[in-house]
């Protein structure tokens, strides 16, 4: 039998290693145009350490962590309740399709306006920015996933006795996961990009807040340093849901 070769996992690190590399080469010998005020990454670094140890990045991003962390959640949450009750009621599904349909294309940043009228600027205000971020295209895919289960497993269930609750929990929610996951994979990174842009119109803590500070200081290195966080709390929710979702699904494999 023939054996395929794998690449093992460290070698994912290593076009970042080279990219980061070639950044500081470059800036150091001058190969950027001086217009777009790139810093060296090594000074990125030096910055990042400098902030964490006087509590300016940890501070605000705490506060954009509790926001995404609490409004996802939320949003989640009712999303999936929802969507579950639209794809298994179809009494449900008629009732609340249409305005689903409705409000599901508007951008979540535009609802903002309105909610500081409604709400005021504090911190409900990023937090319900964040829950309709995350609420829309879960119920959609939530009820998707619901609707999409083939009709011959509940039929099968139900043949052998099984409560409606029964069936929906044990068989029609399981098979409904892949596509819960993949709205709250979606999800997960567009909360953070919600949530920043937030921040950057109306908050004056968190990343975002932090970001526009920098930008009208000329502070490329905290910009750099913002957006690298950024990066990597998008890649870490991302990741942190696909190992739940295997977990949850390896199983039916």
């Amino acid at each position: 039998m023939k054996q395929v070769n794998k690449i093992t996992p460290g070698w994912g690190v290593l076009p970042v290693v080279i990219f980061l590399f070639m950044w500081e080469i470059a800036t150091r010998l001058n190969l950027i145009p001086g217009q777009f005020f790139i810093p060296p990454f090594s000074h990125v670094v030096k910055e990042t350490f400098h902030l964490i140890a006087n509590g300016v990045l940890v501070d605000n991003f705490l506060s954009s962590l509790v926001r995404v962390v609490i409004g996802f959640c939320a949003g989640s949450i009712a999303g999936i309740l929802i969507g579950i009750a639209m794809g298994w009621e179809k009494v449900v599904n008629k009732a609340i399709s249409p305005i689903i349909s409705l409000l599901y294309p508007i951008p979540a940043l535009g609802w903002l306006p309105l909610l500081m009228l409604w709400i005021g600027i504090n911190e409900v205000l990023p937090i319900a920015i964040v829950f309709i971020c995350s609420f829309f295209p879960v119920c959609y895919n939530t009820a998707t996933g619901i609707k999409s289960v083939e009709r011959n497993f509940v039929q099968a269930a139900r043949s052998l006795g099984a409560s409606e609750r029964r069936v929906l929990l044990t068989v029609v929610l399981p098979l409904a996961l892949p596509y819960i996951f993949t709205g709250l994979r979606l999800e997960a990174g567009m909360a953070w990009r919600v949530i920043i842009a937030a921040e950057m119109v109306a908050i004056p803590t968190g990343i975002g807040a932090l970001l526009m500070r920098a930008e009208s200081l000329i502070r490329v290195d905290i910009i750099v340093i913002c957006l690298m966080v950024l990066s990597l709390m998008c890649f870490s929710f991302d990741r942190l849901l696909t190992c739940l979702e295997g977990r949850l699904t390896g199983r039916w494999a």
